[in-house]
């Protein structure tokens, strides 16, 4: 029973801060309000008992990429200004996009958890089993795609900075 409060109480936690980072106004604000949602995401891998991805959680993404947040928040823009708003007709076509991106994806999850949960079943797949599916460098594993993901990322902050030093 307290495992399903604290459950809640992370989920509202992450419902939340999610909300707050994106609709205010000041965008040092929005990173704390970030770094509050993956806090609790990484409070929601102890819960599960995944200890390492609770560690890897607080030690990669709350503590290094919110770091690099900051540091391109104070290369592009000046951390105390308020971010000016977007005009109502934009912020029609955002919600209506997000609403329609979110019926998409409820739609595709609703036709496919059957399949999911058939093939869980018929495969007895356990979380060790996934892991080594995802990190595993055999056929049909999925190690190289990560690693060439972590590049394009890696890239992509190398891109930022450089736009950034040349304003």
């Amino acid at each position: 029973m307290a495992e399903k409060i604290i459950f809640y109480i992370l989920g509202a936690i992450i419902a939340i801060f999610s909300i707050m980072a994106v609709t205010s106004k000041q965008i040092i604000r929005s990173a704390t309000y970030l770094l509050f949602v993956l806090i609790a995401t990484a409070g929601l891998y102890l819960l599960l008992g995944y200890n390492y991805l609770f560690a890897v959680q607080i030690a990669v993404y709350a503590g290094g990429v919110m770091v690099l947040f900051i540091f391109a928040i104070s290369f592009t823009n000046r951390p105390g200004e308020k971010v000016h708003g977007e005009v109502p007709v934009r912020k029609l076509i955002a919600g209506t996009t997000a609403a329609a991106g979110v019926v998409f994806c409820g739609y595709i999850i609703y036709r496919n958890i059957r399949k999911v949960t058939v093939l869980v079943q018929q495969y007895n797949l356990s979380p060790q089993k996934l892991g080594e599916t995802l990190m595993g460098t055999e056929k049909y594993q999925y190690l190289l795609p990560f690693e060439l993901i972590s590049i394009l990322l890696l890239a992509c902050i190398v891109g930022a900075v450089m736009i950034a030093r040349k304003r």
